[in-house]
Formats: C-alpha cells, sequence, structure tokens
C-alpha cells in the first residue's frame, strides 16, 4: 500500500465556495496510486467541504442564499460572538455541513459525477487561508 499526504492552502474572499476539484485531481496524479481513496480534511471549524455542481454557478450562489437565511450573521440565539457577528453561525454552518470527504480513486483518477465538483465552503465575511490536507492511500 502506498500514500501519499499534502497540504494546501485555499485563500477565500469571504463567503463563497471555491472549486479546487483539479488541485486534488493533481495531488491523486502526482501519489502514482491507480486504485485508493481520497482523503480531503479541511483543518478549521468556520468554514467546510462539499462535493457539489460545478456545471452552473448559480448552485454555489443558492447555496450560500440558503445557508444566510438558514442560520443568520448576528442571530441573538448565539453567545459566543469572539469574532464578530458571523463568529457562531460559521460554527453552526460548519456542523451542518462536513469537513472531510473521502472520494474513491480509480485508473489514477478522482471518480468524481460528471457535473461534480470539490468545494471548500467559506462561512466567514472576511477573507481567510484556509488549511486542507488531502491524503491518498491505495495501490
Amino acid at each position: 500500500m502506498r500514500q501519499l499526504q499534502q497540504t494546501i492552502t485555499i485563500n477565500t474572499n469571504g463567503v463563497s465556495l471555491t472549486e479546487f476539484t483539479e488541485t486534488v485531481a493533481e495531488i491523486v496524479e502526482a501519489s502514482g496510486i491507480e486504485a485508493g481513496l481520497a482523503h480531503v480534511f479541511c483543518r478549521h471549524t468556520s468554514a467546510s467541504l462539499l462535493i457539489q455542481e460545478n456545471a452552473d454557478p448559480d448552485v454555489q450562489r443558492d447555496l450560500v442564499a440558503f445557508f444566510k437565511r438558514l442560520v443568520p450573521d448576528g442571530d441573538s440565539l448565539f453567545i459566543h460572538r469572539a469574532e464578530g457577528p458571523d463568529d457562531m453561525p460559521a460554527h453552526v454552518k460548519t456542523a451542518l455541513t462536513q469537513t472531510t470527504l473521502t472520494i474513491p480513486v480509480a485508473s489514477g483518477k478522482l471518480m468524481l459525477g460528471t457535473w461534480q465538483g470539490i468545494y471548500l465552503f467559506e462561512h466567514r465575511r472576511r477573507p481567510h487561508a484556509r488549511s486542507i490536507v488531502v491524503h491518498v492511500v491505495g495501490e
């Protein structure tokens, strides 16, 4: 069994979805692994990971709008505001999504569907540099 682990940084510009499928695909290719798994991990509690449609940018805009309505910034329900009114809502949005993804690898490629892409979902209003670990394991 072989493995490759690499940490990448994704810079965000505030609340948004940033696709990084190609970066993960390049890491998988560099690993030389033909069959296995690519595990992607976000090292933050106010950003998350999604596999989502990458054909129509309206999907990303609609997801941002939905989560903004579902968990609004500044909600009086929340006590934790250490870093501002978007702090606790960002943690809730991360709890509702995920910080890890596992994607099968076959023939040295990610086994994503035709319209699927890998996204970092930034939940904070201000820009951040987000650390993502990609670990590829297999034969």
